[in-house]
């Protein structure tokens, strides 16, 4: 039986796509809803990482940039050592729509791993981003 490859998650939001871009690729939109404090550098090939006030901490690498379409990244899997080099892709697509912006979050890559670390990765970042989007939601709303 095949694992699940992709989390995806899709939500109507009531600001412009220019506003939803900012609180994506900027550090200090990042640094408020994903985690408390990140860096950007907003380029294919750049990095950006953000901390948490616990001490984690993700690195990103950005692979794609379409402004204010698509924004993608990849990062480190979470559950496994830090030395592996698997990553997932993160992208978020943006699309005008008449109440605002539907935004997309689609992550995948998970099929490459093995049964204990699928379970703990994909099952971990499925609730990761209903919280996460949350609080974009919540950020969104009171900027």
């Amino acid at each position: 039986m095949a694992f699940p490859d992709r989390i995806e998650r899709t939500l109507e939001l009531a600001h412009p796509p220019e506003k939803v871009w900012a609180a994506l690729t900027t550090a200090e939109g990042l640094g408020t809803w994903f985690g408390h404090q990140a860096t950007v550098d907003l380029r294919p090939g750049g990095s950006a990482q953000m901390t948490w006030n616990s001490g984690d901490k993700a690195d990103l690498t950005i692979e794609r940039i379409e402004e204010p379409a698509v924004f993608g990244f990849t990062w480190h899997i979470n559950g496994l050592p830090e030395d592996d080099l698997r990553r997932t892709y993160v992208e978020f697509t943006l699309e005008p729509v008449t109440a605002g912006t539907r935004l997309t979050v689609v992550e995948s890559g998970f099929a490459q791993l093995p049964d204990d670390a699928h379970s703990k990765a994909f099952g971990g970042n499925t609730e990761g981003w209903t919280s996460e989007l949350g609080e974009l939601v919540e950020y969104l709303d009171a900027a």
